[in-house]
């Protein structure tokens, strides 16, 4: 029976980034994974959704030519090779990840691994054949599947979820998304981007709970103007066949409405995947359908580390990542923590939304003394000479250090303007550090600059 010192199971950008993490620190590394190495993330998740978004953001780019000078034809989507397009780059970085786990030297099994008791990993074959490794350490990295509420309809043809909808080759005229989440408004863009009237269903007063509230409150009117209709404090009560497609019957307080539709996508979240492993018999204790770790990512049993979705926290690939790399790190004996202060949360709807720290909304329920500073993408240069100056940049900082706690973006490539933010936030920077940093003319990042102008004196470009 072979020995290692770390087995993976699961390998998500979670559970691959520990392995090689562990490989780099000399550990002697297994990884189990049944299905493609990437996980939800890059085969079912974050790459084929952006590739659907850049492909969305093109098409809008096309039918907004003129604005440019350009005068173009009659356009038209072949939404196969939109799909195509994305099949060839989670290919391309599925065959970059198994480059990687091979040059580290990792012993990949492919299977579904199985836990039963501490420092052994059986593995299930395809075939049926079963391979027990030995290990000094396992880190659990099995991801989250797409959860279904229990509402009658949800097995009719053209209910589909987030996984389904990236493969459906055929975009239809109608669809009803339930759920306001990060993932339902994604998609509720892309479809919009494409010409499909879209219908939101939120059970919640507001749509993108769990951001700055300003921010969903702006973007609303804007996705609002762009065609979506979204309706908040509704519940759905039943998805019925009908001619010609669904019908969807929901709830607003008001009295039952149908909303027809050729297609539903059920986005209400994503819950804990623990399958292979065996929590009573292991003695793993578990919290509303997850892993209960310290933020070592130890989970209680010695040798036995849980990472990402499988731990119910925050459910995103970057801090399953970094998570990851505590856990292989804690394997090697580095002794290391996680450290949740500074996570970005970035939501690909246009326009962008992204975040890190305290919202406002926090600060007050914390007793925090705390000052705001906005700046308009409309007084930004560059924002305004590629089109997209709807947004703002909002900053929160302590209102008698100045430190940043938080800050909040809604504009465009927001998602990666954060990460100035993120810095600021991890390291406990001031506006006056920000602003007293040159920043690049004409650049979209001088609306950070000059937000953080505006914590030590006034915005220079804004009246």
């Amino acid at each position: 029976m072979e020995k290692l010192n770390v087995v993976v199971i699961g390998g998500g950008p979670g559970g691959y980034v520990a392995a090689i993490k562990a490989a780099h620190l000399g550990l002697t590394v297994g990884l189990v994974e049944k299905d493609a190495l990437g996980g939800t993330c890059l085969n079912r998740g974050c790459i084929p959704t952006k590739a659907l978004v850049k492909s969305a953001e093109v098409w809008r780019e096309l039918n907004h030519a003129a604005d440019f000078g350009f005068h173009t034809g009659e356009l038209s989507v072949d939404f196969s090779q939109v799909l195509s397009r994305k099949n060839r780059i989670v290919t391309a970085l599925v065959g970059g990840i198994e480059q990687l786990v091979k040059s580290n030297k990792i012993k990949l099994y492919k299977g579904l691994g199985r836990v039963e008791e501490q420092g052994k990993v059986m593995v299930l074959q395809a075939s049926g054949r079963k391979e027990v490794v030995e290990t000094d350490n396992i880190i659990i990295a099995t991801g989250s599947v797409p959860a279904r509420p229990p509402i009658p309809g949800m097995d009719l043809p053209g209910v589909i979820t987030s996984d389904e909808a990236l493969e459906t080759e055929q975009l239809p005229e109608r669809v009803v998304i339930i759920g306001g989440g990060v993932i339902g408004m994604e998609f509720a863009s892309i479809y919009n981007s494409f010409g499909v009237k879209v219908t939101v269903v939120e059970m919640l007063p507001g749509i993108l709970p769990n951001i700055d509230e300003e921010f969903p409150r702006r973007a609303v009117p804007l996705f609002k103007r762009a065609g979506m209709e979204i309706i908040t404090k509704a519940a759905v009560k039943e998805i019925r066949q009908a001619e010609g497609g669904l019908l969807v019957l929901i709830d607003d307080g008001k009295g039952v409405k149908e909303l027809p539709c050729e297609q539903v996508l059920v986005s209400t979240g994503r819950r804990p995947n623990l399958e292979g492993i065996d929590v009573q018999k292991l003695g793993l204790k578990v919290e509303r359908g997850a892993l209960v770790v310290n933020e070592k990512m130890e989970t209680g049993i010695p040798g036995v580390f849980a990472i990402g979705d499988a731990t119910g926290g925050i459910m995103l690939a970057h801090v399953a990542s970094a998570e990851g790399t505590v856990a292989a790190e804690n394997c090697a004996r580095k002794d290391n923590s996680m450290d949740y202060r500074a996570v970005p949360n970035c939501i690909f709807t246009y326009p962008e939304i992204a975040g890190v720290g305290l919202t406002e909304q926090e600060a007050k329920a914390q007793g925090i003394p705390y000052k705001v500073s906005k700046f308009p993408f409309t007084a930004n240069g560059k924002a305004l000479t590629i089109g997209e100056n709807t947004g703002t940049v909002k900053l929160i900082a302590h209102a008698e250090t100045g430190v940043v706690l938080g800050g909040h973006i809604m504009g465009p490539h927001a998602t990666d303007l954060i990460h100035e933010l993120v810095l600021a936030v991890k390291k406990g920077l001031s506006g006056e550090d920000i602003a007293h940093t040159i920043h690049a003319h004409p650049t979209l990042s001088e609306a950070l600059l000059e937000a953080a102008e505006g914590l030590v004196g006034r915005p220079i470009h804004l009246a």
